[in-house]
């Protein structure tokens, strides 16, 4: 419960679980007698530090701040177009490696499961398999993927082509495109057996 309200309030896990260390270590030194309320206590104990924490924070913040030099400041207009160049090519080298390693069926369930976060009951609709299924397929994918020994697929369509359509995605919220694109590739799969 501690470590709930720790997040909420501080935003970050490891902020959180350090604030909620301290409350403990403190509420190790004092006099428990005096306490009429424990729970009561150590919520404020928990609240008061994550406000203490985000203060420090802040004046942190504008020391920073205060300390630029503005002639030192980047115009990010010049240097976006390459701001992205290694991320694009990251997820590039991501979705190939998903390409060769996986059948078309078990690559949508990866993708639409890790990367957009679909629950199985939605899967389950898309991909017309039960949501066991879904789970042993999204699982039988990790795995294929953690594994340096998995043969590598023959190509159905162009990863390109995936890249292209998992960017507007992600960009864009076009998740039927991606899923139209999956459905193909599975088709394609289906009549080549």
């Amino acid at each position: 419960m501690l470590h709930s309200i720790a997040l909420k309030m501080v935003g970050s896990l490891h902020d959180a679980e350090d604030i909620v260390q301290e409350t403990f270590l403190k509420w190790l030194t004092i006099e428990k007698e005096k306490i009429i309320n424990t729970k009561a206590y150590l919520i404020r104990s928990v609240t008061n530090n994550c406000i203490n924490h985000l203060e420090a924070l802040k004046r942190k913040k504008d020391q920073c701040l205060d300390s630029l030099n503005p002639t030192e400041l980047l115009d990010w207009s010049k240097v976006a177009d390459f701001s992205h160049f290694d991320l694009e090519q990251e997820v590039s080298n991501a979705l190939g490696t998903l390409h060769k390693k996986l059948e078309p069926l078990e690559k949508g369930i990866f993708l639409l499961r890790e990367v957009f976060n679909f629950e199985y009951d939605e899967l389950q609709h898309i991909f017309d398999k039960k949501k066991e299924n879904c789970r042993q397929l999204f699982c039988r994918a990790k795995n294929k993927l953690a594994s340096n020994t998995t043969p590598a697929l023959p190509e159905l369509s162009s990863p390109g082509q995936l890249l292209n359509t998992f960017k507007r995605a992600c960009d864009w919220g076009h998740l039927s495109d991606l899923v139209h694109e999956i459905s193909q590739d599975i088709a394609a799969k289906l009549k080549k057996t």
